[in-house]
């Protein structure tokens, strides 16, 4: 992939990115599964693993292609993140040969937070939220001139992103609606742009952090609350700026659910499946647990279980 400025974010630049980061990421795989072993009824299920992918989430596709898809200079690269978007990078500058600088807040689980340093990289600790970490991270940025690598609002990390639709659509042609966890909305909107309303892209965040919703109801990007069991990867202040014109074109609509629906979710993915899914990897799937989206009868639906990075296990019994 050369190097560019603005690229586009539309599936021919998601097709052109997954070309070049496919050497380096693992083509996760589907499952169906039926609907009434989780009390639901409907078509059978069915479920995109990308919480298997290398550093345990989707965020991978989009560090790579940042990588690759732009000059690094000798200082390396730099990102902020709640934990998965740092571990992504750490793991694509590690296998890159490049040095990496990652800033977390407290909140970030510790299994993410060991997850970095495994990696190798540069790793500091500090401030509450994502944006007390973006904020470190860019004053390191401008100090070093290290390159950064967004964890949602950046071209190349959307393109990345995308990757998960363009499998799913080859895994999984029939599909008429994707549930998609939404944190600063990276994921959704690379998705979105590659499915560009051929399949019915439903946004799923928890009460606790609207962001999505919000901006949605707003008319454009504005500050949410911050918090509840996904904090560390669903809660950023904002959703991204360049993400945000592909929602209000590409998105079906937004649901919200509760932090007890969202773990009730991970209970029932280990219970039944042996899936072990932090809280956002398991918030998709908590919108059919909990009835905030309603198939109907005859609805083909897939569901993105995105992290298995979770803050605790107390889950797993």
């Amino acid at each position: 992939m050369s190097v560019s400025q603005t690229p586009i974010i539309d599936r021919a630049g998601i097709a052109r990115t997954y070309t070049a980061i496919v050497p380096h990421i693992r083509r996760t795989p589907t499952i169906e599964v039926r609907p009434a072993d989780f009390g639901l009824a409907g078509l059978p299920l069915t479920l995109k693993l990308e919480l298997l992918q290398h550093s345990g989430s989707f965020k991978v596709r989009g560090a790579f292609a940042n990588l690759l898809g732009r000059a690094v200079p000798p200082a390396g690269v730099v990102a902020a993140s709640g934990g998965n978007h740092g571990a992504a990078v750490a793991y694509a500058a590690q296998t890159l040969g490049l040095p990496a600088r990652i800033y977390v807040p407290s909140i970030a689980a510790p299994m993410k937070i060991a997850r970095i340093r495994d990696y190798g990289a540069d790793l500091v600790v500090g401030g509450d939220r994502y944006a007390d970490a973006l904020a470190a991270s860019e004053a390191w940025q401008a100090q070093s001139g290290a390159l950064p690598v967004h964890a949602y609002d950046q071209a190349e990390t959307l393109l990345g992103q995308g990757s998960v639709g363009l499998e799913l659509e080859e895994q999984a042609p029939q599909l008429d609606t994707l549930l998609v966890a939404v944190g600063g909305g990276g994921l959704i909107g690379g998705i979105a742009a590659w499915y560009a309303g051929k399949v019915k892209v439903v946004a799923v965040e928890p009460e606790t952090a609207p962001t999505l919703y919000m901006a949605l109801q707003a008319g454009r990007p504005v500050d949410a609350p911050a918090g509840g069991i996904a904090a560390d990867s669903l809660a950023p202040r904002q959703v991204g700026n360049m993400m945000f014109p592909i929602a209000q074109k590409h998105v079906a609509a937004s649901v919200l659910v509760r932090d007890e629906t969202i773990r009730a979710a991970q209970i029932a993915l280990w219970d039944k499946l042996r899936v072990v899914a932090e809280p956002g990897g398991a918030a998709a799937f908590a919108a059919l647990l909990s009835g905030a989206y309603r198939p109907a009868a005859d609805e083909r639906v897939g569901v993105l279980v995105c992290g298995s990075n979770p803050t605790d296990t107390e889950f797993v019994r």
